[in-house]
């Protein structure tokens, strides 16, 4: 598989988290780490019948048992932070903070073998993020003390899932088909967290489990196994950068399914992230 083939499909995550927003509010009155239960298996479950039908299950009894730790850890630990972040936080400011995650790729990513950090990728990133602070805060954040716990979650949140995807560069040779492993731990986690923690409250009729399925098939499913495709054989700086899209995407969706409201700050933040996107792509054409 050529370089730019996989970096397109590592795109494709991009485009199914851009649903996650509009899907979510439809799986209400789920509570976060039910949905979560819920989602992964659908994710471990498509994915272990993609194994099996491509006859790729012996392959995953030789991948080590380190693997299958990170792996889970790296899912389980970014949304599990994710939703506590916003539990003890406004969420507009801590989905900022945690949304640092791609430029930290970006940057996290220069310190690979075989990988330069270029300046014209340094300023993608940081026109990328103005966009994405642009979307997310309205054009204007403040910061209230009393949620620092929640900031801080957030930040970790962000590193997460900037180190998980930058190291999973590392583990290259282990196959893709992993990943339905990892979502298969990831939920069984999910499961015991859930009836320790949270009151079990289902999504509502067939709208509600309509959302659920999609989400759990999409942006908490095939998006995780075409993002380890990306990250691993692609270009992993113009991802980073491109993943910029996904909050400009997302407000779109919710803009015309009436969710939210058109404004000039759309307007801006999509001039912000294209700008970003071109200086990245221009970077990483570079010889």
């Amino acid at each position: 598989m050529t370089r730019n083939r996989a970096t397109a499909i590592g795109f494709i995550a991009v485009l199914l988290w851009s649903l996650l927003a509009v899907l979510t509010v439809g799986t209400a009155p789920a509570p976060p780490l039910l949905l979560n239960a819920l989602c992964f298996t659908i994710g471990g479950s498509l994915g272990l019948i993609w194994c099996w039908r491509s006859g790729g299950l012996a392959s995953l009894r030789a991948v080590s048992w380190k693997v299958y730790l990170f792996g889970s850890l790296g899912l389980f630990g970014y949304h599990a932070l994710y939703f506590s972040a916003l539990r003890l936080a406004p969420a507009a400011e801590a989905g900022l903070i945690a949304y640092l995650w791609p430029l930290l790729i970006v940057l996290f990513s220069g310190l690979l073998p075989g990988e330069t950090l270029r300046t014209g990728h340094l300023l993608g990133a940081v026109l990328g993020f103005a966009g994405a602070t642009t979307i997310i805060t309205g054009g204007g954040a403040e910061f209230d003390a009393s949620a620092l716990p929640g900031y801080g979650l957030a930040l970790l949140c962000a590193l997460t899932w900037s180190g998980y995807s930058v190291l999973a560069r590392r583990l290259g040779t282990a196959p893709t088909s992993t990943v339905a492993v990892f979502c298969l731990i990831t939920a069984a986690a999910s499961w015991g967290l859930h009836f320790t923690l949270e009151e079990s409250r289902w999504p509502l009729g067939v709208s509600g489990w309509g959302a659920t399925l999609a989400l759990g098939l999409g942006p908490v499913g095939l998006a995780f196994y075409v993002w380890d495709i990306g990250v691993k054989q692609g270009d992993i700086q113009m991802l980073g950068t491109s993943s910029y899209a996904a909050p400009l995407l997302s407000t779109v969706i919710l803009v015309l399914v009436g969710i939210a409201a058109p404004s000039w700050t759309l307007a801006i933040a999509a001039c912000l992230i294209t700008g970003g996107a071109l200086l990245a792509a221009r970077a990483s054409s570079q010889v």
